[in-house]
Order: structure tokens, then sequence, then C-alpha cells
């Protein structure tokens, strides 16, 4: 017997987080009865349904897509805008690990494994993510230090990023730099540079702990090999120590 968010999250529905939110507004049935106290145990005899929908126990995998701008980082999306699923073979049933803004570019991790989406997601885990940062401004020394060193803004905090200014260009008022972060905030290298008092451009996310979209065109993905999955998990592990 496991509990029903993790069995959920191990049909490939959504990550246990998200079944959390699912069970406790009630879309959750267990053998034709709506189950909605977290901590509630099941095994996959048992007929468990969200949103109507029997649940299996499916192959796990593992892709990675070179997000394109234009489209959004969800299943389905209720303005009928392009969503990362246009971009993934039709008879793979996955889901994105976390989001990418609907104008940002790059590594985004798709996958039907729910514990492994938790373990690149949740903020214990520490897994690295470098940004490719076009900023309206210039990015100052006091700016960078604070970037290092973690600042609050808001009432929000922000931990020590790693930054490397790779080019400026004062004619038209920009910097080009790398970011590296390890948290995973909605928005959160936008915020952290209008925090700054700048403006994000143009922003790509270029790796994904060791993930990078080499030899991908945008809108193309690729399966991670067992190896890759490995990895990332034991990144992942080590950073919660």
């Amino acid at each position: 017997m496991e509990r029903l968010q993790k069995l959920i999250a191990q049909s490939g529905v959504c990550s246990r987080r998200k079944a959390e939110e699912l069970i406790l507004a009630g879309k959750v049935k267990v053998n034709g009865k709506v189950v909605s106290t977290l901590g509630t145990k099941a095994d996959f005899s048992d007929r468990i349904t969200v949103d109507g929908k029997a649940i299996t126990r499916d192959e796990k995998v593992y892709y990675v897509l070179n997000k394109p701008k234009g489209c959004v980082s969800t299943v389905k999306d209720d303005k009928d805008r392009h969503t990362v699923m246009d971009y993934v073979p039709l008879n793979v049933r996955v889901f994105p690990v976390g989001r990418l803004d609907y104008d940002t570019s790059g590594v985004l991790l798709m996958t039907n494994d729910g514990e492994f989406a938790n373990k690149m997601l949740h903020p214990r885990y520490h897994l690295p993510k470098t940004y490719e940062v076009n900023l309206q401004g210039t990015l100052t020394d006091e700016d960078i230090r604070k970037l290092r060193k973690g600042f609050t803004w808001k009432g929000e905090k922000f931990a020590p990023a790693k930054v490397f200014v790779k080019d400026k260009d004062p004619i038209r008022d920009r910097t080009f730099l790398n970011l590296t972060i390890y948290e995973g905030k909605n928005h959160q290298v936008k915020k952290m540079m209008e925090a700054l008092g700048h403006e994000v451009r143009r922003l790509n996310r270029l790796s994904f702990g060791f993930v990078t979209t080499e030899g991908l065109r945008p809108g193309e993905v690729r399966r991670l090999k067992p190896y890759d999955v490995r990895k990332l998990i034991a990144m992942a592990e080590d950073g919660d120590k």
C-alpha cells in the first residue's frame, strides 16, 4: 500500500504536489468513493480515478525538449495557445517538469514519472539551472555582488546565484550574461532582474543539471538515456545532503 498521491504520481498523470492538490479538491476517487484526505493509502489493484479517468502504471519515459518561444509549459491551455505537448510524440503521455514562461526558450524536461519530477523541482534538492540572459540595462558590480550573495526583494528571498557576464553593449544599453540558480520559483530570473531595476529582453535556459539541448533545434525532443536519468537523480539526492 502506498500513499494515494504517490500512486497518482507513479501513473504519470501529474507530479506528487499536483496530485495532493487534486485530492484536496475532491477530484480523486478510490473504488468509487471520493478521497479528499492526504495520507490515504491504496494500491494499483484499487480503481483509482482522477477527474473521472482511471489511472494505470505506465512505463517511465524521460525526454528533454528544446522549448521554443511562443508556447506554454502546460498539458492543456484554456486560451487555445500552443503548448509543449505539441512537440512530443503523440503516443506518449507525459507532462512538463516545471515551467518555462511563454516567451522563454530552452531546456525543458518531460516525463510521466511524478517521483522523478518531484526530485527535480523540490527546493531542497538544489539542482543547478543555467540561463542565458539578454538584459536591458547595465549590470553593475553591486548588482553582481547581490546576485552572488543572495538577497530579499518584496519579502521574497533569492538564494546565491552564479553570474558570468559575457558581453556588454553600451550603445543599446544591454548586458549579456549566464546566470545559474539553484531554486525553481515562478518567473525567478525575471524577478531577480526586476529587483535590480533591469528588464529581461530574452531568456533561454541553457541547462538543467547537466542536460542541455545540444543537437536539438527549437521544438525537437530527445529521449534521455537511463544513465542520464540516474545521474540526475543522484545529483538531486547529493544536493539534499
